[in-house]
This record gives structure tokens, C-alpha cells and sequence, in this order.
């Protein structure tokens, strides 16, 4: 930056034609101008200025170098202006990476609050399951799904995932509902093919303080944690389900939980980001907007006394009747 300054200090002196102008302009004694100048002189090796008591002229190896070094300098200093205005107008291209099983239902509506609340915000976002190295990526901020991300980024806890075994009233009257993990054998179940492994995800349980996993054999194994949430709620089996996805709909009936005593707390989701000292204004009120909003916010897990007043519900009488009439 000495070599910065000095250039600039060599620039405003040929412009004002005086070290002691340049030198209060750029708030620098005049000794330490003079100082400057005479650093770069020695390391260019040539004179800059024809020096008198009372006169300061360019030699013609410093008109030379004005004529090539006041554009780029023009340049910079606007550059400069412009990473000073960054941290203080909320506004500029935000770019924003998150898992997409997070996306519609979970970050979008918060996206779109804040957009309409800085419309001067270009907010770019990406969605993908892998994990986003904010700086090879270049993304101010980043969401993830499961355990802390690690990599030198700030990361803030916003909300627990909770693994959560549902079906739809409607295939409870049809088929009952498993009163043990064993029983799932018997119905048919959704299945989630991981997008970066291709491995079927194995369904877990918590049984005293340990958690087990097990293999759950699919009737239909989707990709896309959307539509294995749309597969349960159209009837076609009994899936585990994120807590983001399944909370709502419990809630309204339109889902019921199966095997409460068995709920998994499955990581959670984040937010991470650089170091705040280092981030524009739009970036910091971004996350501040997304940490207020999603912070423990009780719409997308379900609290311990919901969890325990589930009941199993019990099979359709009509239906078993009529099933033990059949087998007669």
C-alpha cells in the first residue's frame, strides 16, 4: 500500500503543483510527502519533479508517468469508493447457496420477505446437495442440513431436524398403522435415494438412549425430499420424514405421526458464513434477516408434549370387519 500512497501523493502533487497542497489533501505532513516521493524516485531510479524554493515541475520522466499511472489511479480510487459504499447501502448481487430439500419448503418465503423488504438486493441463489465452500464458490452465505459445516465458516443452529415416521389418515383407514418398527415390514413404504451417494437412506430410531439404524424396503423411492412428502400425503405408503416437511401438515391433520417414541433428532439446519468484519452490509443484514425469522421457530419441528400426546390410531373397524369376512 506505501507504493499506493506514494503514487498517489506523486499524482496530486503534479496536479496541485505543490507537496505541501498534496500533502494536506491526502492528510499527511508535509515531510512525510515529501518523504514518499522521494522513496519512489530512488526506487524508479529517476527524478519526478524539478525541485525550486518556490516552483515544482514534472520532469519529463515524471510527465511520462503521470500521463500513465492518473487513469489506473482514477480507476482504483473509484474501485475503492465503491467497496466503501458496499458496507453501507444494502444493496448489490447477494449470492446464496442451500440444500434443495430446504428450498420451497423451508427458505423461500423468507426469501421472498426479504426481497420485497431490499428490492435493491440482486439476490442469486443456488441450490444443490453438496457442501458450498463459501470462498471456492464465491457465495456470501450459505444453509445446510445436518451436521455443523466445518471449514473455518461461522456457522448459527436455527432449527432441529427431526426424523419422523407419518402416514396419511387416509392409508391408516385402508391398511391400519404400525404399532412397533418391526410392523413397518408389513405396509408399504416410501424410500429417499440420497442425490450425492445414490445410496437408499437407511430409516433411524431412537430406542432407549441408542439410535439404530434400519433398511426399509421401498414401494416407490424417490430423489427429491418434496415429493417423497407428496408421495405420503397422496396415500401411497409410510415414509420418514423431516421435520421441516411434516410439522406443517400433522399439525392440519393431513399427516399423522407414527412411532412418536422412536422420533430422531437428525442434525439440524444452519446458516454459515464468513467473518462479519470482512462482509458487505447486504450480506449482514441478510443474515440477521434469516437468523431472526428461522431461529427455533416452532413451525417446522414438533415440540416434546405433541410428540407425546401421538397416539397410535387404530385400524377401521369396517375395514377389519370386512377384511375378517373375507377370510372367512
Amino acid at each position: 500500500m506505501s507504493e499506493i500512497r506514494a503514487i498517489t501523493l506523486f499524482v496530486r502533487a503534479a496536479t496541485l503543483g505543490s507537496l505541501r497542497r498534496a500533502a494536506v489533501d491526502q492528510g499527511v505532513s508535509p515531510q512525510a510527502a515529501s518523504h514518499a516521493v522521494m522513496q519512489l524516485e530512488k526506487e524508479l531510479g529517476v527524478r519526478l519533479f524539478h525541485r525550486t524554493t518556490r516552483k515544482l515541475s514534472l520532469t519529463e520522466e515524471g510527465l511520462r508517468l503521470f500521463d500513465s499511472v492518473k487513469p489506473a489511479l482514477a480507476i482504483l480510487s473509484s474501485a475503492l469508493a465503491e467497496a466503501r459504499r458496499s458496507k453501507e447501502d444494502v444493496g448489490g448481487l447477494l449470492r446464496v447457496s442451500a440444500p434443495r430439500a430446504l428450498g420451497l419448503p423451508v427458505l423461500w418465503p423468507f426469501f421472498e420477505q426479504f426481497q420485497q423488504r431490499y428490492p435493491n438486493v440482486q439476490l442469486e441463489v443456488q441450490f444443490n446437495d453438496q457442501f458450498t465452500d463459501l470462498v471456492t464458490e464465491r457465495a456470501d452465505v450459505g444453509f445446510r442440513a445436518g451436521p455443523p459445516p466445518s471449514g473455518g465458516s461461522i456457522a448459527r443452529r436455527l432449527l432441529p431436524i427431526q426424523l419422523i415416521v407419518c402416514a396419511s389418515p387416509e392409508y391408516i383407514e385402508r391398511n391400519g398403522a404400525p404399532r412397533t418398527i418391526e410392523e413397518l415390514a408389513q405396509h408399504r413404504c416410501t424410500g429417499f435415494r440420497r442425490a450425492n451417494t445414490g445410496k437408499l437412506a437407511q430409516w433411524p430410531f431412537r430406542i432407549g438412549d441408542e439410535i439404530f439404524y434400519r433398511d426399509v424396503p421401498p414401494a416407490i423411492c424417490v430423489n427429491d425430499t418434496d415429493m417423497e412428502t407428496q408421495a405420503v400425503l397422496s396415500g401411497l405408503g409410510i415414509g420418514q420424514l423431516g421435520s421441516f416437511n411434516a410439522t406443517a401438515h400433522i399439525r392440519s391433520g393431513r399427516l399423522v405421526p407414527l412411532l412418536t417414541q422412536h422420533v430422531v433428532e437428525h442434525g439440524a439446519i444452519y446458516i454459515y458464513y464468513g467473518h462479519r468484519t470482512e462482509q458487505s452490509l447486504r450480506a449482514r443484514t441478510f443474515i440477521d434477516f434469516m437468523i431472526e425469522r428461522m431461529a427455533d421457530n416452532r413451525n417446522f419441528f414438533l415440540e416434546p408434549p405433541e410428540l407425546r400426546a401421538a397416539r397410535p390410531p387404530q385400524r377401521n373397524r369396517a375395514v377389519s370387519s370386512r377384511r375378517k369376512s373375507g377370510a372367512a
